[in-house]
């Protein structure tokens, strides 16, 4: 490994508790392993068992993100916070941006939404550029530009933000209102497979009659639009569909889209926000419906986390929060194509 990589790594974590600190955030620190989980379609799980003192065994699970235990604080009154971890999910090997385990960063805002965590990210990348920068572990001029696989990428421009509608429009030649139904009354009558499933057969997809709707959107999103973020600025992609987005607030103005965004800079994907869905009733039907799609999908059953539920149920208040790699943020500044090479002990 080239120890310049793992400088870098050491100055980001270290700069984001700067950074988060100096903001009055509080650090939190929650459990890895856990008797329940939050029920996600397109994550599979790793299990495994908890020994009493008499060996009975109740089966547990590594977490897939810090989410469910940090909305519990927040429902508790802990207010603005993050937490830096380690978390867990199955079948990410053999990819040059995957790793099983992983580091993520987490940050939640109380009374806000996802403009404000857009913002958010801006900020905190240009402190990590400026710092880095200053300890000459990154070279790059004074006006925000450094280098990642070949490509300029100036932070201090612009960034640029795009509804997920306009990028299907855009890169696609998709309409949004040609593959939904904005009137539905829920998740599948305003997202019916068969209009979808029509677009892709003619686009060459692979498509059959158990696709869901949101496995077909996401044959179109990482074949179509996911590599066209590759720009010379950051990219915010915001706006998904609601069912890409298990754990947001809907749009009030339309019940088809949800306050979420996706951060790309160089390619890389590198953050995740909800506006976080506060109703307790909504969220336990859409823990439901995720539960039937990971049957469906042939993923690892997984007791959904009640309590989780009861923390919604107690008030969680109105918050935004994101999930980041700290990996692949790694990755960008030491300007490694390759998570292994930002790891000391990567899994092959």
């Amino acid at each position: 490994m080239d120890w310049r990589n793992w400088q870098i790594r050491e100055e980001i974590i270290w700069q984001i508790r700067n950074h988060f600190r100096s903001k009055g955030f509080k650090e939190a620190e929650t459990p890895l392993i856990r008797p329940t989980l939050i029920p996600e379609s397109y994550l599979e799980v790793f299990t495994t068992k908890l020994m009493d003192r008499n060996r009975q065994e109740k089966e547990m699970y590594l977490i897939t993100s810090p989410e469910a235990s940090l909305k519990k604080l927040l429902s508790a009154g802990f207010g603005n916070c993050f937490e830096i971890t380690k978390v867990f999910r199955n079948t990410e090997t053999d990819s040059d941006t995957h790793q099983p385990e992983f580091t993520m960063l987490e940050w939640y805002r109380v009374g806000s939404n996802y403009l404000k965590i857009m913002s958010d990210c801006v900020e905190l990348f240009n402190y990590l550029w400026r710092s880095l920068t200053e300890k000459k572990l990154v070279t790059a001029p004074a006006d925000g530009t450094f280098k990642y696989a070949g490509k300029s990428i100036n932070f201090k421009q612009p960034w640029l933000k795009i509804s997920v509608s306009e990028a299907l429009e855009k890169f696609a030649d998709i309409n949004f209102n040609d593959i939904t139904h904005k009137d539905g009354k829920d998740s599948l009558t305003r997202f019916p497979a068969a209009k979808l499933a029509a677009v892709c057969v003619k686009k060459g997809y692979k498509v059959t009659a158990d696709n869901s709707w949101e496995e077909l959107f996401n044959q179109v999103y990482l074949n179509e639009i996911e590599p066209r973020l590759n720009l010379k600025v950051p990219v915010i992609i915001y706006d998904f569909p609601q069912p890409m987005a298990a754990l947001a607030k809907l749009k009030k103005e339309d019940h088809r889209l949800a306050e979420r965004f996706e951060l790309y800079i160089g390619g890389l994907e590198l953050a995740d926000c909800y506006s976080e869905l506060t109703d307790w009733r909504e969220q336990q039907t859409r823990f439901e419906e995720e539960t039937k799609l990971r049957k469906k999908a042939g993923k690892t059953d997984v007791v959904w986390d009640r309590e989780f539920i009861e923390a919604l149920k107690s008030g969680l208040p109105d918050c935004a929060g994101v999930a980041l790699g700290i990996d692949r943020t790694a990755m960008l500044f030491a300007d490694c194509t390759n998570i292994r090479d930002v790891l000391l002990f990567p899994f092959a």
